[in-house]
């Protein structure tokens, strides 16, 4: 699904996806609901039209992935922690997860403005968890 009519991705990967014949996009299209239930997962999705309202479809699926553009979702802090300009949560040690409140760790999307991957999303999460760690031995907490 595409909420518009054209990607705005690099030209590349544009291309590549359009490529691969496993693909279909669905153009001007939102996910209007995921179908399946508890006991069997997910079997598919309805998509609703982005530009016409009245289009709906259901697909078969049996996994879904949402990903939405690039905007950290950290409007929930509410100026609990420093952001970046971007609005991303500030790392303020180099090559650590420490923010601007002690003992608070960031990692993920939500901190990093450059690689967005899963990937490293995973792995800052784990050095988000052994500089809690840390943080909490120097505490005393063991």
């Amino acid at each position: 699904m595409h909420r518009r009519d054209s990607f705005r991705a690099s030209k590349i990967m544009a291309e590549r996806t359009l490529a691969n014949p496993k693909i279909e996009v669905k153009w001007n299209s939102v996910i209007d609901e995921v179908l399946g239930n508890d006991t069997q997962g997910v079997a598919g999705v309805r998509i609703r039209g982005s530009v016409d309202a009245n289009f709906t479809e259901e697909l078969a699926a049996t996994g879904y992935f949402c990903a939405i553009g690039h905007t950290p979702n950290t409007d929930f802090l509410k100026g609990q922690l420093a952001l970046t300009d971007k609005k991303y949560i500030a790392w303020t040690t180099p090559h650590r997860t420490y923010t601007s409140v002690e003992g608070v760790f960031a990692a993920g999307d939500v901190a990093d403005d450059y690689y967005r991957q899963a990937i490293t999303a995973a792995g800052s999460g784990c050095q988000a968890a052994l500089d809690a760690e840390r943080w909490l031995a120097l505490k005393g907490f063991e």
